[in-house]
Protein backbone atom coordinates (compact mmCIF):
# COMPACT_ATOMS: atom_id res chain seq x y z
CA UNK A 1 0.00 0.00 0.00
CA UNK A 2 1.41 3.36 -1.04
CA UNK A 3 1.73 6.11 1.60
CA UNK A 4 -1.07 8.66 1.54
CA UNK A 5 -0.06 11.86 -0.36
CA UNK A 6 -0.83 13.98 2.71
CA UNK A 7 1.50 11.80 4.80
CA UNK A 8 4.29 12.22 2.26
CA UNK A 9 3.77 15.98 2.11
CA UNK A 10 3.78 16.24 5.88
CA UNK A 11 7.01 14.24 6.12
CA UNK A 12 8.75 16.40 3.51
CA UNK A 13 7.46 19.55 5.22
CA UNK A 14 8.67 18.33 8.63
CA UNK A 15 12.17 17.55 7.30
CA UNK A 16 12.29 20.97 5.62
CA UNK A 17 11.31 22.68 8.90
CA UNK A 18 13.98 20.75 10.82
CA UNK A 19 16.60 21.87 8.34
CA UNK A 20 15.32 25.45 8.48
CA UNK A 21 15.66 25.45 12.26
CA UNK A 22 19.10 23.83 12.12
CA UNK A 23 20.58 26.07 9.44
CA UNK A 24 18.99 29.27 10.77
CA UNK A 25 20.39 28.62 14.23
CA UNK A 26 23.79 27.49 12.94
CA UNK A 27 24.20 30.44 10.55
CA UNK A 28 23.13 33.02 13.15
CA UNK A 29 25.49 31.49 15.73
CA UNK A 30 28.40 31.78 13.29
CA UNK A 31 27.61 35.37 12.32
CA UNK A 32 27.02 36.57 15.90
CA UNK A 33 30.44 35.19 16.89
CA UNK A 34 32.07 35.43 13.48
CA UNK A 35 35.60 36.16 14.70
CA UNK A 36 35.60 33.10 16.95
CA UNK A 37 34.13 30.95 14.16
CA UNK A 38 36.87 32.10 11.79
CA UNK A 39 39.54 31.39 14.44
CA UNK A 40 38.14 27.88 14.91
CA UNK A 41 38.24 27.24 11.18
CA UNK A 42 41.79 28.57 11.12
CA UNK A 43 42.75 25.88 13.64
CA UNK A 44 41.02 23.15 11.65
CA UNK A 45 43.45 20.55 10.30
CA UNK A 46 41.29 20.30 7.18
CA UNK A 47 40.41 23.87 6.30
CA UNK A 48 43.20 26.01 7.81
CA UNK A 49 44.35 27.27 4.42
CA UNK A 50 40.79 28.14 3.32
CA UNK A 51 39.45 29.55 6.59
CA UNK A 52 38.69 33.02 5.21
CA UNK A 53 36.48 32.02 2.24
CA UNK A 54 34.90 29.03 4.02
CA UNK A 55 33.95 31.14 7.06
CA UNK A 56 31.85 33.33 4.74
CA UNK A 57 30.63 30.63 2.36
CA UNK A 58 29.18 28.29 5.01
CA UNK A 59 26.72 30.69 6.72
CA UNK A 60 25.77 32.21 3.33
CA UNK A 61 25.02 28.72 2.00
CA UNK A 62 22.98 27.91 5.09
CA UNK A 63 20.86 31.06 4.70
CA UNK A 64 20.30 30.36 0.98
CA UNK A 65 19.16 26.82 1.80
CA UNK A 66 16.78 28.18 4.44
CA UNK A 67 15.15 30.42 1.80
CA UNK A 68 14.88 27.54 -0.69
CA UNK A 69 13.32 25.23 1.92
CA UNK A 70 10.73 27.81 2.96
CA UNK A 71 8.87 27.74 -0.39
CA UNK A 72 7.21 24.68 -1.88
CA UNK A 73 8.37 25.35 -5.44
CA UNK A 74 12.05 25.47 -4.46
CA UNK A 75 11.90 22.96 -1.59
CA UNK A 76 13.25 20.02 -3.59
CA UNK A 77 16.32 22.05 -4.65
CA UNK A 78 16.76 23.06 -1.00
CA UNK A 79 16.64 19.43 0.09
CA UNK A 80 19.26 18.45 -2.48
CA UNK A 81 21.49 21.28 -1.28
CA UNK A 82 20.93 20.33 2.37
CA UNK A 83 21.78 16.70 1.58
CA UNK A 84 25.08 17.73 -0.05
CA UNK A 85 26.04 20.19 2.70
CA UNK A 86 25.36 17.70 5.50
CA UNK A 87 27.26 15.01 3.57
CA UNK A 88 30.25 17.37 3.41
CA UNK A 89 29.95 18.15 7.13
CA UNK A 90 29.88 14.41 7.87
CA UNK A 91 32.91 13.71 5.65
CA UNK A 92 34.73 16.54 7.41
CA UNK A 93 34.19 14.87 10.80
CA UNK A 94 35.19 11.42 9.51
CA UNK A 95 38.51 12.83 8.27
CA UNK A 96 39.00 14.75 11.53
CA UNK A 97 38.53 11.57 13.56
CA UNK A 98 40.54 9.20 11.37
CA UNK A 99 43.10 11.04 9.27
CA UNK A 100 43.88 14.31 11.02
CA UNK A 101 47.13 14.87 12.93
CA UNK A 102 45.08 16.35 15.77
CA UNK A 103 41.45 16.88 16.72
CA UNK A 104 40.36 20.53 17.17
CA UNK A 105 37.53 21.71 19.35
CA UNK A 106 34.02 21.52 17.91
CA UNK A 107 32.07 24.58 16.85
CA UNK A 108 28.51 25.57 16.05
CA UNK A 109 26.46 26.90 18.93
CA UNK A 110 24.62 24.17 20.85
CA UNK A 111 26.44 21.52 18.79
CA UNK A 112 29.63 22.62 20.55
CA UNK A 113 28.42 20.61 23.56
CA UNK A 114 28.54 17.41 21.51
CA UNK A 115 31.60 15.21 21.11
CA UNK A 116 32.86 14.70 17.56
CA UNK A 117 31.34 11.19 17.47
CA UNK A 118 27.95 12.49 18.64
CA UNK A 119 28.21 15.28 16.10
CA UNK A 120 28.85 12.71 13.34
CA UNK A 121 25.79 10.64 14.33
CA UNK A 122 23.69 13.82 14.40
CA UNK A 123 24.84 14.74 10.89
CA UNK A 124 24.27 11.25 9.49
CA UNK A 125 20.70 11.28 10.77
CA UNK A 126 20.08 14.54 8.90
CA UNK A 127 21.72 13.15 5.75
CA UNK A 128 19.38 10.13 5.87
CA UNK A 129 16.18 12.09 6.46
CA UNK A 130 17.09 14.51 3.66
CA UNK A 131 17.63 11.58 1.30
CA UNK A 132 14.28 10.03 2.28
CA UNK A 133 12.48 13.35 1.84
CA UNK A 134 14.02 13.79 -1.65
CA UNK A 135 12.97 10.25 -2.66
CA UNK A 136 9.45 10.79 -1.30
CA UNK A 137 8.96 14.10 -3.10
CA UNK A 138 10.83 13.35 -6.34
CA UNK A 139 9.90 9.69 -6.95
CA UNK A 140 11.69 9.55 -10.30
CA UNK A 141 13.81 6.70 -11.67
CA UNK A 142 17.07 8.67 -11.62
CA UNK A 143 16.75 9.96 -8.05
CA UNK A 144 18.82 7.21 -6.45
CA UNK A 145 21.65 7.58 -8.95
CA UNK A 146 21.65 11.38 -8.60
CA UNK A 147 21.77 11.13 -4.79
CA UNK A 148 24.67 8.69 -5.03
CA UNK A 149 26.54 11.08 -7.31
CA UNK A 150 25.92 14.04 -4.97
CA UNK A 151 26.95 11.97 -1.94
CA UNK A 152 30.21 10.92 -3.64
CA UNK A 153 30.89 14.45 -4.87
CA UNK A 154 30.50 15.92 -1.37
CA UNK A 155 33.02 13.46 0.04
CA UNK A 156 35.47 14.09 -2.83
CA UNK A 157 35.30 17.88 -2.38
CA UNK A 158 36.12 17.66 1.34
CA UNK A 159 38.91 15.14 0.70
CA UNK A 160 40.50 17.38 -1.93
CA UNK A 161 40.24 20.41 0.36
CA UNK A 162 41.93 18.41 3.12
CA UNK A 163 44.83 17.34 0.90
CA UNK A 164 45.29 20.83 -0.53
CA UNK A 165 45.12 22.45 2.90
CA UNK A 166 47.72 20.02 4.32
CA UNK A 167 50.12 20.83 1.51
CA UNK A 168 49.60 24.59 1.79
CA UNK A 169 49.93 24.71 5.58
CA UNK A 170 53.01 22.50 5.74
CA UNK A 171 54.93 23.71 2.69
CA UNK A 172 53.37 26.94 1.31
CA UNK A 173 51.94 28.41 4.48
CA UNK A 174 50.08 31.72 4.25
CA UNK A 175 50.72 32.43 7.96
CA UNK A 176 48.06 30.21 9.46
CA UNK A 177 49.06 28.40 12.64
CA UNK A 178 47.69 25.15 13.98
CA UNK A 179 47.00 25.26 17.68
CA UNK A 180 45.56 21.94 18.89
CA UNK A 181 44.84 21.16 22.51
CA UNK A 182 47.39 22.98 24.66
CA UNK A 183 50.54 21.08 25.63
CA UNK A 184 50.33 20.40 29.39
CA UNK A 185 52.54 22.33 31.79
CA UNK A 186 54.05 19.97 34.37
CA UNK A 187 56.47 21.78 36.66
CA UNK A 188 57.38 25.29 37.81
CA UNK A 189 60.22 26.44 40.07
CA UNK A 190 60.97 30.00 41.18
CA UNK A 191 64.72 30.59 40.83
CA UNK A 192 64.62 33.95 42.59
CA UNK A 193 66.51 35.82 39.83
CA UNK A 194 65.91 36.61 36.17
CA UNK A 195 69.58 36.57 35.11
CA UNK A 196 69.73 32.87 34.18
CA UNK A 197 70.21 31.32 30.76
CA UNK A 198 70.28 27.72 29.55
CA UNK A 199 73.85 26.42 29.50
CA UNK A 200 72.79 22.98 28.32
CA UNK A 201 71.30 19.62 29.27
CA UNK A 202 73.21 16.46 30.12
CA UNK A 203 72.52 13.10 31.72
CA UNK A 204 68.97 13.98 32.72
CA UNK A 205 69.97 17.32 34.25
CA UNK A 206 69.36 20.93 33.21
CA UNK A 207 72.22 23.40 33.58
CA UNK A 208 71.73 27.14 33.96
CA UNK A 209 74.36 29.82 33.63
CA UNK A 210 74.02 33.24 35.24
CA UNK A 211 75.11 36.47 33.53
CA UNK A 212 75.71 38.17 36.88
CA UNK A 213 77.81 35.27 38.23
CA UNK A 214 79.62 33.94 35.12
CA UNK A 215 81.41 31.02 36.84
CA UNK A 216 78.37 29.84 38.77
CA UNK A 217 76.48 26.89 37.26
CA UNK A 218 73.10 25.72 38.57
CA UNK A 219 72.17 22.05 38.14
CA UNK A 220 68.46 21.11 38.29
CA UNK A 221 66.83 17.70 37.86
CA UNK A 222 64.35 17.10 35.04
CA UNK A 223 61.35 17.28 37.39
CA UNK A 224 62.50 20.70 38.68
CA UNK A 225 62.50 19.42 42.26
CA UNK A 226 66.14 19.67 43.29
CA UNK A 227 68.94 22.06 42.43
CA UNK A 228 72.53 22.64 43.42
CA UNK A 229 75.14 25.29 42.74
CA UNK A 230 78.44 24.45 41.06
CA UNK A 231 81.46 26.76 40.94
CA UNK A 232 83.41 26.47 37.68
CA UNK A 233 87.20 26.64 37.92
CA UNK A 234 89.32 27.97 35.05
CA UNK A 235 93.08 27.45 34.90
CA UNK A 236 93.68 31.00 33.63
CA UNK A 237 91.74 34.07 34.72
CA UNK A 238 94.14 36.64 33.28
CA UNK A 239 91.74 37.83 30.58
CA UNK A 240 89.51 40.92 30.42
CA UNK A 241 86.32 38.84 30.35
CA UNK A 242 83.22 40.76 29.35
CA UNK A 243 80.69 38.07 28.47
CA UNK A 244 81.82 34.69 29.75
CA UNK A 245 79.35 32.02 28.69
CA UNK A 246 78.98 28.37 29.71
CA UNK A 247 77.96 25.46 27.44
CA UNK A 248 77.31 22.05 28.99
CA UNK A 249 77.20 18.75 27.05
CA UNK A 250 76.98 15.13 28.27
CA UNK A 251 80.75 14.57 28.40
CA UNK A 252 82.31 18.01 28.25
CA UNK A 253 81.54 21.58 29.21
CA UNK A 254 82.98 24.80 27.79
CA UNK A 255 83.52 28.34 29.04
CA UNK A 256 84.07 30.96 26.37
CA UNK A 257 84.25 34.70 25.88
CA UNK A 258 84.37 35.61 22.23
CA UNK A 259 85.38 39.20 22.93
CA UNK A 260 88.81 38.00 24.09
CA UNK A 261 88.63 35.40 22.30
CA UNK A 262 89.26 32.34 24.46
CA UNK A 263 87.74 28.88 25.04
CA UNK A 264 88.12 26.62 28.08
CA UNK A 265 87.18 22.95 28.12
CA UNK A 266 86.60 20.54 31.00
CA UNK A 267 84.86 17.28 31.76
CA UNK A 268 81.24 17.38 32.88
CA UNK A 269 81.10 16.37 36.55
CA UNK A 270 84.64 17.58 37.33
CA UNK A 271 83.87 21.24 36.55
CA UNK A 272 87.48 22.32 36.11
CA UNK A 273 88.40 23.66 32.67
CA UNK A 274 91.65 24.16 30.79
CA UNK A 275 92.34 26.87 28.26
CA UNK A 276 92.33 25.64 24.66
CA UNK A 277 94.66 27.12 22.06
CA UNK A 278 94.40 27.99 18.42
CA UNK A 279 91.22 30.05 17.82
CA UNK A 280 92.04 33.66 16.94
CA UNK A 281 89.00 35.62 15.63
CA UNK A 282 86.55 37.23 18.00
CA UNK A 283 83.24 35.40 17.99
CA UNK A 284 79.70 35.23 19.37
CA UNK A 285 77.08 32.49 19.75
CA UNK A 286 79.50 29.53 19.95
CA UNK A 287 78.14 25.97 19.66
CA UNK A 288 80.38 22.96 20.08
CA UNK A 289 80.01 20.26 17.46
CA UNK A 290 82.73 18.07 19.00
CA UNK A 291 85.04 18.13 21.99
CA UNK A 292 87.63 19.84 19.76
CA UNK A 293 85.44 21.69 17.26
CA UNK A 294 83.20 24.72 17.46
CA UNK A 295 81.00 26.80 15.17
CA UNK A 296 80.31 30.47 15.77
CA UNK A 297 79.50 33.84 14.25
CA UNK A 298 82.27 36.34 13.68
CA UNK A 299 82.71 39.37 11.41
CA UNK A 300 84.56 40.39 8.28
CA UNK A 301 86.97 43.32 8.12
CA UNK A 302 84.07 45.58 7.14
CA UNK A 303 82.10 44.48 10.20
CA UNK A 304 79.54 42.32 8.39
CA UNK A 305 78.54 39.03 10.02
CA UNK A 306 79.93 35.73 8.82
CA UNK A 307 79.68 32.15 10.08
CA UNK A 308 82.84 30.28 11.01
CA UNK A 309 83.99 26.92 12.33
CA UNK A 310 87.25 25.86 13.97
CA UNK A 311 88.77 22.44 14.62
CA UNK A 312 91.46 22.38 17.27
CA UNK A 313 92.74 18.93 16.35
CA UNK A 314 93.31 19.94 12.72
CA UNK A 315 94.09 23.58 13.57
CA UNK A 316 91.68 24.46 10.78
CA UNK A 317 89.57 27.64 10.56
CA UNK A 318 86.64 27.68 8.10
CA UNK A 319 84.81 30.88 7.14
CA UNK A 320 81.84 30.78 4.77
CA UNK A 321 80.95 34.29 3.56
CA UNK A 322 78.06 33.13 1.38
CA UNK A 323 75.79 31.73 4.12
CA UNK A 324 74.51 34.96 5.70
CA UNK A 325 72.81 37.01 2.99
CA UNK A 326 73.00 40.78 3.28
CA UNK A 327 69.79 42.78 2.78
CA UNK A 328 70.62 46.18 4.28
CA UNK A 329 73.92 46.42 6.17
CA UNK A 330 75.13 42.85 6.65
CA UNK A 331 75.28 43.34 10.42
CA UNK A 332 71.90 43.99 11.99
CA UNK A 333 69.93 42.48 9.12
CA UNK A 334 71.85 39.17 9.40
CA UNK A 335 71.62 38.96 13.18
CA UNK A 336 70.28 35.66 14.47
CA UNK A 337 71.01 32.57 16.55
CA UNK A 338 73.12 29.51 15.79
CA UNK A 339 72.12 26.03 16.99
CA UNK A 340 73.68 22.60 16.74
CA UNK A 341 71.58 19.44 16.71
CA UNK A 342 73.80 16.48 17.74
CA UNK A 343 71.07 14.00 16.82
CA UNK A 344 71.24 14.95 13.13
CA UNK A 345 74.75 16.47 13.14
CA UNK A 346 73.48 19.73 11.62
CA UNK A 347 73.97 23.44 12.28
CA UNK A 348 70.90 25.66 12.04
CA UNK A 349 71.08 29.46 11.89
CA UNK A 350 67.77 31.31 12.37
CA UNK A 351 67.49 35.01 11.53
CA UNK A 352 65.87 37.36 14.05
CA UNK A 353 64.32 39.80 11.58
CA UNK A 354 63.30 37.71 8.58
CA UNK A 355 61.40 34.46 8.02
CA UNK A 356 64.40 32.31 7.15
CA UNK A 357 66.73 29.72 8.61
CA UNK A 358 69.86 28.09 7.19
CA UNK A 359 70.83 24.42 7.57
CA UNK A 360 74.47 23.35 7.11
CA UNK A 361 76.78 20.50 8.01
CA UNK A 362 79.43 20.98 10.71
CA UNK A 363 81.89 22.27 8.09
CA UNK A 364 79.44 25.05 7.14
CA UNK A 365 78.55 23.49 3.81
CA UNK A 366 75.05 24.69 2.92
CA UNK A 367 72.36 22.00 2.83
CA UNK A 368 69.38 24.28 2.21
CA UNK A 369 67.58 27.45 3.25
CA UNK A 370 64.13 27.17 4.81
CA UNK A 371 61.38 29.56 5.81
CA UNK A 372 59.23 30.01 8.86
CA UNK A 373 55.54 30.68 8.31
CA UNK A 374 55.82 34.42 9.04
CA UNK A 375 55.47 36.52 5.88
CA UNK A 376 58.28 39.02 6.62
CA UNK A 377 61.05 38.07 4.19
CA UNK A 378 63.05 41.31 4.42
CA UNK A 379 64.38 42.71 7.70
CA UNK A 380 62.29 45.68 8.83
CA UNK A 381 64.94 47.72 10.62
CA UNK A 382 65.94 51.40 10.61
CA UNK A 383 69.58 52.35 11.09
CA UNK A 384 71.33 55.60 12.01
CA UNK A 385 75.02 56.38 11.51
CA UNK A 386 76.92 58.42 14.12
CA UNK A 387 79.83 60.01 12.23
CA UNK A 388 81.49 61.33 15.39
CA UNK A 389 81.76 57.82 16.82
CA UNK A 390 81.94 56.04 13.46
CA UNK A 391 79.22 53.61 14.49
CA UNK A 392 75.83 52.46 13.24
CA UNK A 393 72.93 51.85 15.61
CA UNK A 394 69.26 50.96 15.45
CA UNK A 395 67.22 54.12 14.87
CA UNK A 396 63.98 52.42 15.96
CA UNK A 397 63.00 49.14 17.61
CA UNK A 398 63.31 46.34 15.03
CA UNK A 399 60.43 44.12 13.96
CA UNK A 400 61.25 40.66 15.30
CA UNK A 401 60.16 37.59 13.38
CA UNK A 402 61.92 34.86 15.39
CA UNK A 403 62.83 35.75 18.98
CA UNK A 404 64.48 32.47 19.98
CA UNK A 405 65.15 29.15 18.28
CA UNK A 406 66.36 25.69 19.25
CA UNK A 407 67.17 22.69 17.03
CA UNK A 408 66.48 19.28 18.56
CA UNK A 409 66.07 15.79 17.08
CA UNK A 410 65.48 17.02 13.57
CA UNK A 411 62.94 19.66 14.59
CA UNK A 412 63.28 23.43 14.89
CA UNK A 413 61.42 25.18 17.72
CA UNK A 414 60.94 28.92 17.20
CA UNK A 415 59.60 31.46 19.67
CA UNK A 416 57.60 33.47 17.13
CA UNK A 417 57.15 37.23 17.46
CA UNK A 418 54.22 37.89 15.10
CA UNK A 419 50.56 36.99 15.33
CA UNK A 420 49.27 34.93 12.41
CA UNK A 421 45.85 34.83 10.77
CA UNK A 422 42.79 33.73 12.73
CA UNK A 423 44.50 34.00 16.13
CA UNK A 424 43.11 35.42 19.35
CA UNK A 425 44.80 38.74 20.18
CA UNK A 426 44.03 38.19 23.87
CA UNK A 427 46.17 35.05 23.91
CA UNK A 428 49.17 37.01 22.66
CA UNK A 429 49.00 39.11 25.80
CA UNK A 430 48.77 36.04 28.02
CA UNK A 431 51.36 33.74 26.45
CA UNK A 432 54.30 33.33 24.11
CA UNK A 433 53.94 31.16 21.05
CA UNK A 434 56.31 28.44 19.84
CA UNK A 435 56.19 27.12 16.28
CA UNK A 436 57.58 23.67 15.45
CA UNK A 437 59.16 22.80 12.08
CA UNK A 438 60.37 19.52 10.62
CA UNK A 439 63.85 20.12 9.21
CA UNK A 440 63.90 16.83 7.35
CA UNK A 441 61.06 17.69 4.98
CA UNK A 442 61.13 21.48 5.52
CA UNK A 443 57.56 21.65 6.78
CA UNK A 444 55.60 23.39 9.50
CA UNK A 445 54.06 20.99 12.03
CA UNK A 446 52.24 22.69 14.89
CA UNK A 447 52.33 25.54 17.43
CA UNK A 448 51.73 25.77 21.16
CA UNK A 449 51.45 28.42 23.87
CA UNK A 450 53.84 28.96 26.78
CA UNK A 451 51.91 30.99 29.34
CA UNK A 452 53.23 34.09 31.09
CA UNK A 453 54.21 33.85 34.74
CA UNK A 454 53.65 36.91 36.97
CA UNK A 455 53.19 39.01 33.83
CA UNK A 456 56.57 37.96 32.38
CA UNK A 457 57.01 36.34 28.96
CA UNK A 458 59.23 33.50 27.77
CA UNK A 459 62.84 34.69 27.43
CA UNK A 460 64.88 31.48 26.82
CA UNK A 461 64.05 27.83 26.22
CA UNK A 462 65.59 24.42 25.62
CA UNK A 463 64.45 20.82 25.15
CA UNK A 464 65.42 17.53 26.71
CA UNK A 465 63.71 14.20 26.10
CA UNK A 466 59.95 14.68 26.02
CA UNK A 467 60.01 18.06 27.73
CA UNK A 468 60.20 21.72 26.79
CA UNK A 469 61.86 23.94 29.41
CA UNK A 470 61.39 27.70 29.49
CA UNK A 471 62.74 30.61 31.51
CA UNK A 472 60.00 33.14 32.28
CA UNK A 473 61.04 35.99 34.55
CA UNK A 474 62.43 34.28 37.66
CA UNK A 475 60.65 30.99 36.90
CA UNK A 476 61.77 27.81 35.19
CA UNK A 477 58.80 25.86 33.77
CA UNK A 478 58.41 22.59 31.90
CA UNK A 479 55.85 21.43 29.34
CA UNK A 480 55.31 17.92 28.04
CA UNK A 481 55.54 17.53 24.28
CA UNK A 482 52.50 16.22 22.41
CA UNK A 483 52.45 12.80 20.66
CA UNK A 484 52.48 14.70 17.36
CA UNK A 485 55.94 16.13 18.16
CA UNK A 486 57.25 12.93 19.75
CA UNK A 487 56.34 10.99 16.62
CA UNK A 488 58.51 13.34 14.54
CA UNK A 489 61.38 12.81 17.01
CA UNK A 490 61.44 9.09 16.26
CA UNK A 491 61.05 9.63 12.51
CA UNK A 492 63.79 12.24 12.17
CA UNK A 493 66.46 11.12 14.63
CA UNK A 494 69.10 9.37 12.57
CA UNK A 495 72.36 7.67 13.50
CA UNK A 496 74.72 10.51 12.75
CA UNK A 497 78.50 10.47 12.59
CA UNK A 498 80.27 10.54 15.97
CA UNK A 499 79.33 13.85 17.55
CA UNK A 500 79.86 15.86 20.68
CA UNK A 501 77.32 13.60 22.39
CA UNK A 502 79.27 10.42 21.63
CA UNK A 503 82.92 10.98 20.77
CA UNK A 504 85.69 11.10 23.35
CA UNK A 505 88.71 9.46 21.73
CA UNK A 506 89.39 12.35 19.37
CA UNK A 507 89.59 14.83 22.22
CA UNK A 508 92.90 16.34 23.16
CA UNK A 509 93.80 15.03 26.62
CA UNK A 510 93.04 17.46 29.43
CA UNK A 511 96.02 18.70 31.33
Amino acid sequence: MKPHPALKNNFVYTVAMLYILLFSYAAMSKLLDFQNFQIQLGQSPLLSAFAAPVSVAVPVAEFILVLLLMFKKSRLIGLYGSFVLMTMFSAYIVIILNFSSFTPCSCGGILEKMSWTQHLIFNIVFVVIAAIAIIVQSATRGTYGFLTMLFTSGIVVITVLFLMSEDIIQHRNNFVRRLPEQFPQEHDIDLGFNSYYFAGTANGKIYLGNVTAPLLLTEIDAALQHKKEIVIKLNNLNFPFRALHLNVYPKYFFASDGTVPVIFRGKTGQWSAQQQHGITPRFTNPVFTDSVATAFRTDKQNGENILGAYSQSANNLILNPSLLQKQIDGVFDTDGMLNYDPFTNQLVYTYYYRNQYIVTDTNLKLKYRGNTIDTISKAQIKLAYNAARNETKMAAPPVYVNRQAFAYKGLLFVNAASMGKFEDAKMWKQASLVDVYDLKNRSYIVSFYVYNVDGERLSHFTLQGNHFYGLIGTHLVSYRMSPLVLQRYSENTIKAKPTMVQRTKAATPDK
